[in-house]
């Protein structure tokens, strides 16, 4: 990514997790993200747009919160929690839309949106 328009754009995410098993089968399971394992200590992920990573490792909770879009709000939360996600703060309204926040098994806290 050398070019102008992506200049100062996220281009990449990277949790330190306890598990990558277990933080695949957590993303996999409740937003359908595929992996790529660049051996024992390292996979990557795709959500379809962006590209991050799970670094084994002593989890390291907190940072910027990441926030992921939904077009079905509601189905997204049944998802989270079906994959072990807990939830910490139920669907709630705000200005543009509503969303929800919840974490992982790792503690890592993440919002997801919809402007419906």
């Amino acid at each position: 990514m050398s070019t102008a328009e992506h200049h100062h754009r996220i281009d990449y995410i990277e949790f330190t997790v306890a598990s990558i098993a277990a933080s695949k089968a957590f993303y996999g399971g409740a937003f359908g993200w595929t992996f790529q394992d660049y051996g024992p200590d390292y996979c990557e992920f795709r959500d379809g747009r962006l590209t991050g990573g799970f670094a084994h490792g002593t989890p390291q909770p907190g940072g910027a919160l990441v926030v992921l879009y939904s077009t079905a709000l509601e189905e997204s939360l049944a998802n989270v929690e079906a994959a072990g996600g807990k939830i910490t703060k139920p669907i709630f309204a705000f200005p543009g839309g509503r969303r929800f926040q919840f974490t992982d098994a790792d503690g890592y806290e993440l919002a997801v949106w919809s402007t419906t």
